[in-house]
C-alpha cells in the first residue's frame, strides 16, 4: 500500500547504556512493504490501519513497516498525526538509515520526514561495527546527538547468546556520530576498561569501520636499559582514500626524542610505502660498549629509510623496488627497530609470460655485521635473467633456454663479470613396470672477467684474473620406483630411487666464487644436478647417487622420511671442500623425517652422519606440539662439519630454539622464547664460549577477546652490540578493534 505523504525518519531508543548494549529481537512477520517510486511517497505495510478523518490520525497496528528515502522503520504500532506531522513508533521499534544503522528503542518521536527526532534510552548498532546508547537522544540532518552516551566496539553477548559486560566502552557526557564522515566525537570523554575508569579522553574522537580517519593512535609505552621509558603516540594522516600518512614521535627518559613517519600510497596498477626514523644522538663505533665517552664517538644525525614498492605496467611487465639505508651500523639495534645485519636495497622489472621469464634487476647491500668491511660488500648491477620454455619436438620432454648476465662491483674488493647461456632438456617416462624415469641433459658456456683478485682473501675464491671461458655439459638419468600398499591402517609407499650424473672435468677454480659459496650436502640438494648452490661452481664429476623414500598416510598421521647417499665414480680430486660432506669419493649419508598429527604434532629431524664413523655431521630438529592456543616449540641446530677454518661459509654451531603459549583462562595466555648458544671448542676451536651462551629471552602475558587486545612483554637480551645494550626491556601492547584506528 502506498501513501503519498511522508512518514518522518525517527531517531533510536534502546532501553540501556553501555551495559545493556544487546540488539533486541523485533519479529516482522509481513512482508516488505514497497519501494516508493518518488521520494514524496513512503512504502506501507502494516497487519491492520485504521484512519481517524476528523483529527486527522493514521494508526497501523500488527508489524508495521515504513519505507522513504532508504529510510526504513518497523514497529508493533505506528500513530501518525497529519495535522502536526509527527509520528510516534511503540513497541520492538528499530530504523534503519541509508547508511545502514539500525537504531532501537520502545518508542520513537519523529518528524513525517523520517529523518529527524528524538528518543530517549537509546540503542544505536552500527553497521561498519559497534554500539552506542545514551539516555536521551536525536537525529537532526543526518547526525545524531547522544547524550549521557556510551560506545563499544564489543561484543556484548557470550557465546550462549547471554548479555555480557563489554570488554571496554567509551562513556562520555556528549556524543555526535556523524554518518556521512563516518566519525564519533566525545565530549569528556573516559576509557572503561573490564568495568573500570581507565583513561579520560578530553575532546576525543575517532572514526568507525575499516576506512579510518585522521587521528590519534594507540600509544605504545616499553622500557629498555638502552634509551629508559618511551612512549610513542602516533598520529595518522588520512590524506584520500589511497593515501595516508602517520607521524610517530618517540619520547625517551634516557635520550633525545626520536621521529619515525610513513607514507602510504595505493593507486591503480600499483602501491609503495615509504618509513623514515631519525634523530639526533652520539654514534658508537660497533666495538665500544657504552654510548657516551668512548673514544672515537660522535653526536650527529642518525636515521634509517625503509621503502619500498611496486608497479604493475601490463598484465606481464612489472616494476619493484626497495630502499633500505641506516647511517649507521647500530641505529636499529639501539632503537629496537630490527635486528636485521645486512640491509639490501633493490630495482628491478620482470616479464613473466606463459612460457618465459625475463628480469633485469640491480641490488647493493650495507653491511651492519661487526668485522665486515664495506668496500668489500658487493654491488650488482645490473643482473639480469631470461627463460624460455618449449616442447621438444622431435624426442618429446621439455627444452628450457637460459642466458643470465651479472655485473658485481666493490669500492674496495674484487670486481667480476659474468655472462652464460644454457641449454637443459628434460624428459619424463612411465615404464610399464611402474618406473618413474627422468632424462635430463645440460649445456652452458660461461664468460668471466675479473680484477683486483687478490683482495678476496679466501684464494678458492678468487679465481684466475682477466678474461676467462668455461664450458659446462652433464647428463643424468633418475629412476624411481614406487611401491604401495594398505598398511597399518592407511597407505604405504616405498620409493628406491637411484641417479647416475656424468659431468667432464671442469675449470671451476680459474673463474670467481661469487654465489656458490654456501654449500654443503643436505638432503634437498641430495639428488640435484649440481649441488652448488649458484652458478660459479658446477660438480664435475660421475656420480652415482642412491636412496630410499618412505611414506606412511594414515586418517589423522603421516610420515615422510628420505635418506639417501653419493659415490663418485672418478677418482680425480673434488672441488667440493672438507667439511660439506662431498669431498670424499663416498659422501656422507643425509636424510630427513617428517611426522604429522593432526594439527596437534609436527616435527621435521634433518641429519647427516659420517660416512666413516657416524658421527653426526649435522643435527636439526623443528617441532611444534600443541594447538593454536596452547602449544610448544623446539628447535634445535648443531652443525659439527669438521671443516678448516678458511671458509667463512662453513663455520660450526650448536643452537637452542624454545617457544611457547599457554592459554590459561578463556582470554587469557602467557608465552615466552628462548635463543641459546650452544657453541664450544667442540663445534668452534677459536671460541671462547661455554657452551651455555643465552642471546635473548622473551616472556609475557597476553588478554585477547573480539574487541581488544592487551600484553605485557618482559625481554632480556644478553649481547652488547655498540650503543645497542645487553639488559633488560619491558613493553605494554594496547590495541583496541573495531575504533576504525
Amino acid at each position: 500500500m502506498l501513501v503519498g505523504a511522508a512518514l518522518p525518519m525517527p531517531v533510536f531508543s534502546a532501553h540501556a547504556l553501555a551495559q545493556q548494549l544487546n540488539e533486541p529481537q523485533t519479529p516482522i512477520s509481513a512482508p516488505d512493504a514497497p519501494v516508493p517510486e518518488t521520494d514524496d511517497q513512503i512504502g506501507f505495510a502494516a497487519d491492520a490501519l485504521v484512519y481517524d478523518s476528523q483529527s486527522e490520525i493514521v494508526t497501523a497496528n500488527g508489524n508495521v513497516q515504513l519505507l522513504r528515502e532508504g529510510n526504513r522503520l518497523r514497529a508493533d504500532k505506528v500513530v501518525w498525526n497529519r495535522n502536526t506531522g509527527q509520528v510516534e513508533a511503540q513497541g520492538n521499534v528499530s530504523v534503519t538509515d541509508p547508511e545502514g544503522n539500525t537504531a532501537y528503542g520502545d518508542r520513537f518521536d519523529v518528524t513525517d520526514t523520517l529523518k529527524d527526532g528524538a528518543v530517549d534510552n537509546m540503542l544505536m548498532v552500527l553497521e561498519s561495527g559497534g554500539r552506542l546508547a545514551a539516555v536521551k537522544g536525536e537525529r537532526v540532518n543526518g547526525i545524531y546527538t547522544l547524550h549521557k552516551a556510551a560506545y563499544t566496539g564489543c561484543s556484548v553477548e557470550d557465546s550462549d547468546g547471554c548479555p555480557k559486560e563489554p570488554t571496554w566502552q567509551i562513556n562520555a557526557v556528549k556524543v555526535i556520530y556523524d554518518p556521512n564522515r563516518q566519525r564519533v566525537t566525545y565530549s569528556r570523554a573516559t576509557v572503561e576498561l573490564f568495568g573500570l575508569p581507565l583513561i579520560p579522553l578530553p575532546g576525543f574522537s575517532h572514526p568507525v569501520g575499516d576506512n579510518g580517519g585522521t587521528g590519534l593512535l594507540v600509544p605504545n609505552i616499553r622500557y629498555d636499559r638502552t634509551n629508559g621509558f618511551e612512549v610513542a603516540l602516533p598520529y595518522y594522516f588520512k590524506l584520500a582514500p589511497n593515501r595516508d600518512l602517520t607521524v610517530t614521535p618517540h619520547i625517551y627518559s634516557d635520550t633525545l626524542p626520536m621521529l619515525e613517519t610513513t607514507f602510504r600510497h595505493l593507486w591503480d596498477r600499483g602501491a609503495y610505502q615509504i618509513t623514515g626514523y631519525v634523530t639526533h644522538g652520539r654514534r658508537v663505533g660497533i666495538a665500544d660498549t657504552f654510548p657516551t665517552g668512548m673514544p672515537g664517538s660522535e653526536r650527529d644525525i642518525r636515521g634509517y629509510i625503509d621503502a619500498s614498492g611496486g608497479l604493475q605496467i601490463t598484465p606481464e611487465w612489472s616494476v619493484n623496488g626497495s630502499i633500505r639505508v641506516a647511517t649507521d651500523r647500530t641505529f636499529l639495534r639501539r632503537y629496537d627497530i630490527s635486528r636485521d645485519d645486512r640491509l639490501r636495497s633493490t630495482l628491478g622489472v620482470q616479464k613473466i609470460g606463459t612460457n618465459s621469464y625475463f628480469s633485469l634487476a640491480g641490488w647493493a647491500v650495507q653491511t651492519l655485521r661487526a668485522g665486515d668491511s664495506q668496500g668489500e660488500t658487493p654491488i650488482a648491477l645490473p643482473v639480469m635473467d631470461y627463460r624460455l620454455r618449449m616442447a621438444d619436438p622431435l624426442l618429446g620432454g621439455r627444452i628450457q633456454l637460459q642466458a643470465n648476465t651479472l655485473a658485481i662491483t666493490r669500492t674496495h674488493g674484487q670486481d667480476t663479470q659474468r655472462a652464460f647461456a644454457a641449454f637443459e632438456w628434460n624428459l619424463r617416462k612411465l615404464t610399464g613396470m611402474g618406473q618413474e624415469v627422468s632424462f635430463t641433459t645440460y649445456l652452458r658456456g660461461d664468460v668471466y672477467h675479473s680484477s683486483d683478485n687478490l683482495l678476496t682473501d679466501t684464494i678458492s675464491y678468487r679465481g684466475d684474473p682477466g678474461w676467462k671461458a668455461r664450458g659446462i655439459a652433464a647428463a643424468a638419468i633418475d629412476v624411481r620406483w614406487p611401491f604401495m600398499g594398505e598398511a597399518f591402517g592407511g597407505v604405504q609407499r616405498i620409493t628406491p630411487r637411484i641417479q647416475i650424473v656424468a659431468a667432464p672435468h671442469l675449470a671451476n677454480l680459474s673463474v670467481p666464487n661469487e654465489d656458490a659459496r654456501a654449500v654443503d650436502l643436505e638432503d634437498s640438494n641430495l639428488f640435484a644436478l649440481n649441488r652448488f648452490a649458484g652458478y660459479d661452481r658446477f660438480e664435475d664429476s660421475t656420480r652415482i647417487t642412491y636412496g630410499l623414500e618412505y611414506s606412511l598416510t594414515l586418517p589423522d598421521f603421516t610420515l615422510e622420511s628420505i635418506v639417501g647417499q653419493s659415490y663418485r665414480l672418478d677418482s680425480r680430486e673434488s672441488i667440493l671442500p672438507d667439511g660439506t660432506g662431498l669431498s670424499d669419493r663416498t659422501s656422507d649419508i643425509v636424510g630427513r623425517t617428517t611426522v604429522r598429527f593432526k594439527d596437534f604434532i609436527s616435527l621435521t629431524h634433518r641429519f647427516r652422519l659420517d660416512k666413516d664413523g657416524l658421527s653426526i655431521r649435522r643435527n636439526e630438529i623443528d617441532a611444534t606440539v600443541g594447538s593454536r592456543k596452547t602449544y610448544a616449540m623446539v628447535g634445535y641446530l648443531r652443525l659439527n662439519r669438521n671443516a678448516g677454518l678458511a671458509l667463512e661459509d662453513l663455520q660450526d654451531r650448536e643452537e637452542l630454539r624454545l617457544g611457547g603459549r599457554v592459554q590459561f583462562a578463556r582470554f587469557w595466555s602467557v608465552f615466552g622464547s628462548t635463543v641459546i648458544d650452544l657453541t664450544d671448542k667442540k663445534e668452534d676451536p677459536l671460541s671462547l664460549a661455554d657452551g651455555y651462551e643465552p642471546v635473548r629471552h622473551r616472556l609475557g602475558i597476553a588478554y585477547e577477546d573480539d574487541c581488544l587486545t592487551l600484553g605485557l612483554t618482559w625481554r632480556r637480551d644478553y649481547q652488547t652490540t655498540g650503543d645497542a645494550r645487553k639488559g633488560n626491556a619491558f613493553q605494554l601492547r594496547l590495541a583496541f578493534r573495531n575504533i576504525g584506528i
